[in-house]
């Protein structure tokens, strides 16, 4: 019999302008006046139902809101051939917009995860006067580049944007939602198949044809045309004034990927340039940490998000 996941707390859809597109979000619970929201923020190629294992784990059910970020879930972006990063830092600054006009609220407490976690961080030293408190899951930012691999860089550009009009970097279709679960649990081998198949019911859905579409434009799988620029990113984390948790596995899979290029200790060193900033580490865990230890990161997320708490170094996962 095939195992079912049965979400504790069901999430409500809306669906709001940003800059010309319709954006989608998710939220639980309700709204109150003198809480402080948590945003929590996906990211690459996975969508805002991805932390439903996590609010279903919270104690206390605070108002959580999760976009699906343009090109990803049921936000549509369909007219791009590429994307480009600083739009996900507008379009979180217009989503805070919305949240502040209807609900009020002049505070976020950011949650991101991975490409998220990036997004959320240096939101974070760029409106500093937004965020109450931040975390960052697994958000390590990527190698450091230099000016001589700009013509290398560019070139890959165009030539990934011709592949992606001409469809050859279209994402794969599968021909079940047991199939895409499948393809979760390759990428994640932790993921139980419960977990994996409610996933795949809101990570891809059926065409006209049957075939299982993943929710994200192919246009995420072109390069970047611009180089990371450590600087830059150095500057706008010394621009955060929030208190600030970094939470990543011990497993330390995108470190072993990257390898020397960019070490953990390479990480740590840039991180260190935000006062006070907090680090802690969840065993057992993949990069997709939000699905393997979801009670753990519940914990230690009301921990710190609780506003008579700002230190969790005595925790242990």
């Amino acid at each position: 019999m095939t195992p079912i996941y049965h979400a504790q707390h069901p999430s409500q859809s809306h669906y709001f302008s940003v800059r010309g597109l319709q954006y989608h979000l998710r939220t639980w619970g309700e709204p109150r006046p003198n809480e402080v929201p948590w945003v929590m923020l996906h990211g690459w190629m996975d969508v805002g139902a991805s932390f439903q294992f996590v609010v279903d784990e919270l104690k206390g059910e605070p108002f959580v809101v999760a976009p699906d970020w343009r090109g990803f879930g049921l936000t549509k972006d369909l007219h791009n051939d590429h994307f480009t990063f600083v739009d996900y830092l507008c379009d979180l600054d217009c989503l805070l917009d919305h949240l502040q006009a209807r609900n009020g609220h002049g505070q976020f407490n950011l949650i991101g995860h991975s490409m998220g976690g990036n997004v959320a961080t240096l939101y974070a030293g760029l409106q500093s006067e937004r965020i109450h408190k931040l975390v960052n899951l697994e958000g390590f930012g990527l190698p450091a580049t230099t000016p001589s691999m700009a013509p290398e860089r560019l070139r890959r550009w165009m030539q990934d944007v011709k592949s992606m009009r001409s469809g050859a970097l279209a994402l794969k279709t599968y021909a079940s939602a047991l199939d895409v679960a499948q393809r979760l649990i390759k990428t994640n081998p932790k993921l139980p198949l419960d977990k994996a198949l409610w996933l795949a019911k809101r990570w891809a859905q059926p065409d006209s044809e049957d075939q299982w579409s993943i929710l994200g434009s192919a246009a995420h799988k072109v390069v970047s045309a611009h180089l990371y620029q450590v600087e830059e990113v150095v500057s706008i984390l010394k621009c955060i004034t929030s208190p600030t948790l970094c939470i990543h596995t011990q497993e330390r899979d995108l470190h072993r990927k990257w390898g020397v290029m960019y070490t953990f200790e390479d990480y740590l060193q840039r991180m260190s340039v935000i006062q006070g900033v907090q680090h802690l580490e969840i065993a057992h865990a993949s990069h997709m940490l939000h699905h393997d230890q979801p009670q753990v990161l519940a914990s230690m997320l009301t921990q710190f998000l609780s506003d008579a708490s700002t230190n969790v170094l005595e925790m242990t996962a």
